[in-house]
């Protein structure tokens, strides 16, 4: 999963990334990948890990992972190319989903790039540019579907679709405003890669003097967020900062001091789940514990060849147990003897939570 940060200058974007930075897996963690210097890896928290690890006591325990891209500040004219505007617009393409960054605080020390704080006109700003690059590449598209469509009903009902994303954004809102309950739309509108259309989270970022009072910059973002069904963290990037630094036993303590459950960063991990509708299942062994990311309603065979392709393959059965029940009988044999663990086929679609043991022969 990679998360795109955007946001305006001086809203507390760089100060997140460089929380998310030093919260970072070590490289050697991170399966699979040579890590740019705009990409911060994190492990996904999961306390169930740590649990299945004093069970089993493996060799290694290796967490999910996710990827926050930090794409270039972006300013009034990046859709026609002012600033590092192209830039931008290339690497958003490429993210699941976008954390916009928007600044809730006044600071007189911090200057902002439009002269005063207005969270709405900070997400208009950013949203318009959105929107501006997301026409160009549906006026192309238009132009060809249209020549296609007087010979093919498959075409007219693509143009049919595509007139209705141009109209939406060319009153202002975002194409992710919109529905699609049909499968095969929905699959031909993720195919256009649009920008409007990606899941958003805005990161609301507060001063630590605002922590747990009431912030009116931050209602203004939820009322923003709740029209086109996005969600909203609020974070202070600078506290983020601090808190990444902090081994993990002095992180605990240091939310337990300021009386929050969870820091921000792991937060906005969990709402990237829930909004891309993704899930984990779980592999539990001497050798290793380890978390895999898939999404909701993947098939035991797919979620075997997230392990390996061979795994899918070969695909025989899954043999499944619940997390809770599995720590309940103290380990999956245990579980297995009890008659807990079940055999599950082809069809059976995954549970966030499952230990299972995949057969296979290839």
């Amino acid at each position: 999963m990679r998360l795109g940060i955007v946001g305006l200058p001086n809203v507390g974007k760089s100060t997140l990334f460089n929380a998310i930075t030093k919260a970072g897996a070590e490289a050697a963690n991170y399966p699979f990948c040579t890590i740019e210097p705009n990409v911060g890896v994190v492990a996904v928290p999961d306390e169930r890990l740590e649990v299945l690890a004093k069970i089993y006591n493996p060799e290694k325990v290796t967490p999910a992972f996710i990827e926050f891209v930090d794409i270039a500040g972006l300013v009034k004219g990046a859709s026609k190319g002012e600033g590092l505007g192209n830039k931008f617009l290339s690497h958003i393409r490429e993210v699941d989903a976008i954390v916009h960054v928007v600044r809730c605080f006044d600071d007189s020390e911090i200057v902002h790039v439009e002269g005063s704080v207005d969270p709405k006109r900070d997400i208009e700003t950013i949203n318009l540019e959105l929107i501006f690059a997301d026409l160009e590449v549906l006026e192309r598209r238009l132009e060809k579907t249209r020549k296609l469509a007087k010979n093919s009903k498959e075409a007219a009902h693509e143009l049919e679709i595509l007139e209705k994303i141009y109209s939406t954004l060319e009153s202002g809102r975002m194409a992710r405003t919109l529905k699609f309950d049909d499968e095969e739309d929905l699959k031909f509108v993720n195919s256009l890669n649009l920008l409007t259309f990606k899941p958003t989270i805005y990161a609301a970022n507060i001063s630590e003097k605002d922590i747990g009072k009431e912030n009116e910059y931050v209602k203004v973002v939820n009322e923003i967020a709740a029209q086109e069904g996005s969600e909203v963290i609020v974070i202070c990037a600078k506290l983020e900062e601090e808190i990444a630094a902090l081994p993990d036993e002095e992180k605990k303590e240091f939310l337990k001091e300021l009386g929050i459950e969870k820091s921000g960063l792991d937060n906005l991990i969990q709402a990237g789940y829930r909004l891309l509708g993704l899930i984990s299942f779980l592999t539990a062994g001497e050798k290793e514990v380890r978390a895999w990311t898939i999404k909701k309603g993947t098939k035991a065979p797919q979620a075997a060849g997230k392990i390996h392709s061979d795994f899918e393959r070969g695909f025989i059965r899954a043999e499944v147990v619940p997390f809770d029940v599995l720590v309940e009988c103290g380990g999956f044999a245990q579980a297995k003897e009890k008659g807990l663990v079940r055999s599950e086929g082809k069809d059976y679609v995954m549970q966030d939570g499952d230990v299972v043991i995949f057969r296979f022969n290839v």
